[in-house]
């Protein structure tokens, strides 16, 4: 499902050239047809990224003439016969991603001339299928926040209301994919950082079973939370990029070998809930939702409404990821806090309160969300569950946290305004983010398939269904 970039007033204007608005998968058949060069692609694609440079500001740092001597080689190699999975495709990686030779800041002013020698593993694997990495794209300041402003970089605008965030931490990528500059960028999701910017920007977000994706060699922290994966603007090139992306990596001891998934057989079934029995939800949200429920069972699909019944689990994400993020930085901490940005110096901080104890307890809780979800799916006879990916729209780009979500106001310590999203990640399980309408402001509202491990080729499947089904709805 497409929705236009100026969907609202203060959003920008869609290019009109044609190669910009294609789909991944359209424009590696137009290169493989030689429609067009690889080198024209990305020229495009360049002078797009120059207009939306200021006003969305997206990119952590460009790599025009690496990326040029990439796709002639591309060209190259598409005229001999001996094209690769995504030869030509212009793509971008997250600024927190290693790739050698390029300085990774993740956003902060504290991490100076940190250049990696090595480049992260599915990275690497995007870039032998022949992909051009033309940019990094902004995160928040070590990516332990929602939204995409950093020191470093400032403020990463929404391309729908440039008033408005782009979430985070991978805003970068989702305001770039937004706005026709290139049709994928790679995002990090410890704790929603796809599937925030996704929903906000309109998106097609997946983030994979953990353990999917490799993801060395990378920073310390977050080891069993973050999962790389793709935001695009269809399904199909979800799939695309995460057939790449996927497979071993024995240098992370996390990594699995997911055999091809079985036929499913039998009509879909998708177990369903607005607000998982606690969550708060706007009005425009949840009408949005329901019209997306009902565009599902029109396209044959049998809606079971239920939830895993755990309540929010926002506490135990937090300990979890505040205390590894305080020994993940902490020579930033201790060496250069005066650097760091007061949230991050005040959420270091809190990891440093965070006692044994407190931090197994919720390791413990993780196995408790993993097997609600077992047997949700085992009790239902579903394959997935069907959520708002959020309880709101895109908000201010000034603020940290929206203010109110459904009538309720976002307070300390918590600020549990992404309940949806955590549970994803404590249990290793796929989810992805589709968008399914609009809301105030004619802002894009997101919904949540989350699945079983290792389904997340289905999933997509998924979302790939209901994008038609809304369409045609």
């Amino acid at each position: 499902m497409t929705f236009p970039t100026s969907a609202a007033p203060a959003g920008l204007t869609p290019p009109a050239d044609p190669r910009l608005r294609a789909s991944a998968t359209e424009l590696l058949a137009l290169l493989r047809a030689g429609e067009v060069s690889a080198a024209e692609v990305l020229e495009a694609v360049l002078g797009r990224c120059d207009e939306i440079a200021g006003p969305v500001n997206p990119f952590a740092i460009r790599l025009d003439e690496q990326a040029r001597a990439a796709a002639a080689e591309s060209d190259r190699r598409i005229a001999n016969g001996t094209a690769r999975p995504l030869e030509g495709l212009p793509v971008t990686a997250k600024d927190s991603q290693w790739l050698a030779g390029v300085p990774t800041t993740s956003g902060s002013r504290a991490r100076p001339g940190f250049v990696p020698a090595a480049t992260l593993s599915c990275l690497r694997r995007v870039i032998d299928a022949g992909a051009v990495v033309f940019a990094k794209t902004t995160t928040s300041e070590f990516c332990y926040s929602g939204i995409s402003t950093a020191p470093a970089f400032g403020v990463t605008a929404n391309p729908h209301d440039l008033t408005r965030t782009a979430g985070g931490s991978s805003g970068g990528a989702a305001a770039q994919v937004a706005a026709y500059a290139g049709p994928v960028g790679l995002g990090g999701d410890g704790g929603g950082s796809i599937r925030i910017p996704a929903a906000f920007c309109g998106l097609v977000g997946h983030k994979p079973t953990f353990g999917l994706v490799g993801h060395e060699p990378s920073d310390p922290g977050w080891k069993t939370l973050v999962a790389v994966g793709p935001l695009t603007r269809t399904a199909a090139d979800a799939a695309l990029l995460l057939d790449v992306l996927a497979g071993p990596d024995a240098r992370d001891r996390h990594s699995v070998h997911a055999a091809p998934e079985p036929a499913r057989s039998g009509p879909l079934r998708v177990a369903v809930s607005e607000d998982l029995g606690f969550a708060a939800v706007d009005p425009d949200v949840r009408t949005a939702f329901r019209r997306a429920v009902d565009a599902l069972a029109a396209a044959g699909a049998q809606i079971v409404p239920a939830d895993p019944g755990l309540g929010s689990s926002v506490r135990d994400w937090a300990v979890i990821a505040a205390a590894e993020a305080r020994w993940a930085q902490a020579h930033e901490y201790t060496a250069r806090p005066g650097l760091l940005s007061p949230q991050v110096r005040d959420y270091l901080a809190f990891g440093e309160t965070v006692t044994a104890e407190r931090y197994i307890r919720a390791q413990f809780r993780r196995e408790e969300i993993h097997r609600a979800y077992v047997d949700l799916f085992t009790a239902t006879g579903t394959s997935a569950l069907f959520t708002p990916a959020l309880g709101c729209v895109a908000f201010d780009a000034s603020r940290a946290y929206p203010e109110r979500i459904g009538g309720v106001a976002v307070e300390e310590p918590w600020l549990d305004w992404a309940p949806f999203l955590y549970d994803a990640n404590l249990a290793g399980l796929p989810a992805c983010t589709v968008p399914i309408g609009t809301g105030e402001g004619g802002l894009p509202v997101g919904g949540q398939l989350l699945g079983p491990r290792c389904s997340d080729r289905h999933l997509l499947r998924i979302a790939g269904l209901l994008s038609d089904a809304l369409d045609r709805h």
